[in-house]
């Protein structure tokens, strides 16, 4: 007779005992759920000894076993409150940061990450854990992994008094602008403390302050201190020093840098934070989160070496993105426990430290669109600065993103304390850039030398991929239309030089200011950005030995039929038309005369396009020669 025998999911046997899926499966390795079945990860489980084990377990609340996913939790996607994430969604317990800040004892704490990686999340449950509130919160507390540590960390719950200020949305064109939104961020904050208003504790200045914070007419100075008067008066009316914690703290830095205001929003940004976490007798401990350290000769010379976490600490590795075991438990409550290949190639391979980290963002999407991948974090923040560093590409940068690109390591000299205005005067800010913000991670441990911190590096996923091509070729497609750069792939690999020309006189015109293009670097860098999208058909080399010398560009087919391409660039000053085209012979006769095709016919590539490129100003020439 057939099997009759129904039988469920492990995470739907979960629901029903009110354990988890992971202790389930043990269950059924024990032997304790009978009949359960091993179907390669997973577990095909009889209903019948699930309610068996359950009687027997006097588990008498039990939930509709085929109605298990509609009980699920929910994944909660750009949810930032940690309350409504813990008492209605499915959340990944990072309580355990409660602990290590406070064993810790430091002062001033900043994490570096990755945006879209927990950063917020983590700086609203601190808020959550020590704020002291008409609230029990401690009831979102109970039944984590912070609430286990004994009674030390839960006699400081609910017992500070407690400043959140965020910069996330502080972006704007211009100093003015940034400012106005600073100021309003602050205003919220002063009236979140409402209580201030009432407090017999403060004085009649104190009350003056606090109106004027509310109309809008304190001076710049006075906004400038305006982090430490906040102190001040919370500690005054509590009797209790004050935490800070400061989310993305690096907007408008960033927002600055990008948009021609750098200086004087420094300048503020150093006063109102030195005079908030340096040295304040009223501030219990501080917690900053960014993408970037500021290096502290620009903006943390006024604090006493504040304590900075990077994506290359082990210490507190784990609390920001998911760890595989994380994932597992995700996977497993979401009955996708067999689309862990999936997931891992889409959103693992980052490496904080010496732990393996997957993309909580992406993941989290994932869950919440029924398991269908796609590249998640594209276009979740702006791009400004990977167009800063494309525009200003030398050709040494140019050759190791073009191996990236290809899916190869890269050795690069690291500079942590990375500042804006040096974003793009070497490899090892560019680099130290895109690994701080998730573009990159190390493939191994970095070495520390006398001479500094080196590192292989590489991409980490699918995902980054598909924002590499996206993201970074962003700059050029904005700014023109798809079908110039359709042209442009089209006429090299048909070795119509004409057209090639014709092609990139359109794009240069259209993206290229005068000035942009004045260095042969700088042309190097847009043919390798646009060349890039042909990385699904050919291999990109740049800067490459061959034969007797080293070629600018070249493309290897990856497939049969498609020819070989090379190419070497010329540069000139101005924009003068003249001489471009024995400037583009000259480019060819180099080709040839240094035997630049000798790899590709080594390899039995033997139709081969060269090209001789010539660049001044937003003027091209080409000569084009078939091997």
């Amino acid at each position: 007779m057939p099997d009759k025998t129904r039988y469920i999911s492990a995470t739907n046997a979960a629901n029903t005992l009110q354990i988890t899926s992971r202790r389930v499966t043990g269950l059924c390795r024990e032997g304790k759920l009978e009949g359960a079945i091993q179907d390669g990860r997973n577990w095909k489980i009889p209903e019948a000894a699930v309610l068996k084990y359950a009687e027997a377990a006097g588990i008498h609340k039990t939930v509709d076993l085929r109605s298990a996913e509609e009980t699920r939790l929910p994944c909660a996607v750009g949810n930032t409150s940690f309350v409504e994430i813990a008492s209605e969604c499915y959340y990944v317990d990072k309580t355990l940061l409660i602990r290590d800040l406070v064993d810790d004892h430091n002062m001033v704490t900043l994490f570096t990450r990755p945006r879209r990686f927990g950063k917020t999340l983590a700086i609203n449950m601190l808020k959550t854990f020590f704020e002291k509130t008409e609230e029990d919160t401690s009831q979102y507390f109970a039944n984590r992994k912070i609430w286990q540590c004994g009674e030390k960390y839960r006699a400081m719950q609910g017992k500070y008094p407690v400043i959140m200020l965020t910069f996330k949305d502080v972006k704007y064109g211009s100093f003015e602008e940034s400012m106005e939104a600073i100021r309003l961020v602050l205003k919220d904050e002063y009236k979140r403390h409402g209580e201030l208003r009432d407090s017999t504790a403060l004085g009649p200045d104190d009350k003056a302050y606090l109106d004027r914070m509310e109309k809008g007419t304190l001076s710049d100075v006075e906004y400038s201190r305006s982090l430490l008067n906040l102190t001040r008066m919370l500690s005054t009316h509590y009797g209790s020093r004050t935490i800070i914690l400061i989310d993305e703290y690096d907007t408008p830095i960033q927002q600055g840098y990008s948009k021609g205001f750098y200086q004087e929003i420094i300048s503020f940004m150093r006063n109102f934070l030195s005079g908030g976490l340096k040295d304040n007798e009223n501030l219990a401990f501080g917690v900053l989160t960014g993408i970037m350290r500021v290096s502290k000769e620009n903006l943390f010379s006024g604090l006493n070496n504040p304590t900075v976490n990077t994506v290359l600490d082990e210490k507190y590795s784990d609390y920001f993105g998911f760890t595989e075991e994380e994932v597992r438990e995700m996977a497993a409550y979401y009955d996708r426990e067999d689309c862990m290949e999936e997931i891992r190639s889409w959103y693992d391979g980052y490496r904080f430290g010496k732990t393996e980290i997957y993309n909580p963002w992406s993941v989290t999407n994932y869950f919440a669109n029924g398991g269908a991948p796609r590249a998640f974090w594209a276009n979740t923040s702006d791009n400004e600065i990977i167009r800063e560093i494309m525009q200003d590409l030398t050709p040494e940068v140019a050759e190791e993103l073009t191996r990236v690109l290809q899916g190869e390591e890269i050795h690069a000299s690291l500079n942590m304390e990375v500042i804006y205005p040096r974003l793009a005067d070497g490899t090892d800010t560019v680099f130290s850039f895109l690994l701080l913000a998730g573009y990159l991670t190390p493939a191994s441990d970095p070495e520390e030398t006398e001479i500094g911190t080196f590192a292989s590096l590489r991409i980490p996923n699918m995902e980054i991929r598909r924002v590499y091509n996206t993201e970074i070729l962003a700059f050029m497609k904005a700014k023109t239309a798809g079908s110039v750069i359709t042209e442009i792939e089209r006429a090299i690999y048909l070795g119509d030089g004409k057209r090639l020309a014709k092609s990139l006189g359109n794009y240069m015109t259209s993206c290229i200011s005068y000035f942009d293009g004045s260095a042969e670097g700088f042309y190097h860098g847009m043919m390798v950005g646009l060349v890039a999208s042909l990385s699904s058909r050919y291999y990109i080399r740049s800067n490459r030995e061959s034969g007797e010398g080293r070629f600018d560009l070249a493309l290897e087919p990856k497939e049969k039929g498609l020819p070989g391409i090379i190419m070497e660039f010329k540069a000139v000053s101005g924009s003068d038309k003249t001489g471009l085209e024995e400037l583009a012979d000259a480019a060819l006769r180099q080709i040839e005369d240094q035997n630049y095709v000798q790899e590709m016919k080594d390899r039995g590539i033997q139709s081969i396009i060269k090209y001789g490129i010539a660049f001044s100003g937003k003027n091209v020439g080409i000569k084009t020669a078939w091997n």
